[in-house]
Order: C-alpha cells, then sequence, then structure tokens
C-alpha cells in the first residue's frame, strides 16, 4: 500500500505516530510512506521585501524542523519514507498530492475541532476530507 502521511510537527502529528506504530496492518515495511509538509506561503510584500533566495530558505528550514524528527522516528522502525516539502495551503495541496501521487491513503492527525470549529476556523482535516478522492484516516 503506498501511504501519504501529512505532518507538521504538532503534538497530532506526534499522536498519529503513535497510533500507527501500534497498528502492525498499517505501519509495515511491506508499505510505502511518503511524508508531506506543507508551509504556509509568506504575505507576497514579505517575499518581495526579503527576496527568493530568503525565502526559499526559510520554508526548506521549515520543512526541515518537521520532517527531520518524524524520519528519524521511521527510520527506528525499519521505515524508509520518502520526504516531501511544499507551500501553500495545506488542504488542497494534502489532497492534490494524494491524487497525482496515487496514493492509497492519507493519514493525518487532527485537532479534533467541532462541526461549528471547522465553520468558523476551517480545518485542514476538514479540508482534506471534502477535496480528497483517496482514503484518509484521521487520528484525533
Amino acid at each position: 500500500m503506498k501511504i501519504l502521511l501529512a505532518v507538521d510537527g504538532s503534538d497530532y502529528t506526534k499522536k498519529m505516530l503513535a497510533y500507527l506504530a501500534t497498528h502492525e496492518e498499517l505501519f509495515s515495511t511491506s508499505h510505502r510512506f511518503t511524508l508531506l509538509t506543507v508551509q504556509p506561503q509568506l504575505p507576497a510584500h514579505a517575499r518581495s521585501v526579503v527576496g527568493k533566495e530568503a525565502v526559499d530558505t526559510y520554508h526548506r528550514e521549515e520543512s526541515e524542523k518537521v520532517l527531520g524528527p518524524v524520519v528519524k522516528f521511521l527510520l527506528r522502525h525499519g521505515i524508509d519514507a520518502k520526504s516531501l516539502s511544499k507551500v501553500g495551503h495545506a488542504g488542497e495541496i494534502i489532497a492534490k498530492t494524494a491524487e497525482s501521487g496515487k496514493f492509497d491513503m492519507v493519514v493525518l492527525g487532527s485537532h479534533g475541532h467541532s462541526a461549528l470549529g471547522n465553520l468558523v476556523m476551517g480545518s485542514v482535516a476538514t479540508q482534506v476530507l471534502a477535496r480528497c478522492k483517496v482514503p484518509v484516516l484521521l487520528v484525533r
């Protein structure tokens, strides 16, 4: 199975990884894992002031902060995952990546907002569920 793990470095990512580690049917070296982190785009004014190279460096460094610990965790369990880092709206990019990469499943941690909370604040998990054409496992 080809599994996309959407990670953001939060406690919800840690809970998602802990859940996977206790479910051998999902957390197996027989599956192919890809990690995806999505950094929000910096405001246009900030990008124009600091320049493309500084923005690219910032996004790369922020992605490494998120991906590094997850890669180490997976390697301790014998899983060598591919890593992707993108910039933009997380829910949209996760869903597009799942479809374009022909993944069998997306797994992500969720804050567990109520329906009203999602309506008011929005939620990456809600956006992924609405846009994704592959099965999504949300871990709260």
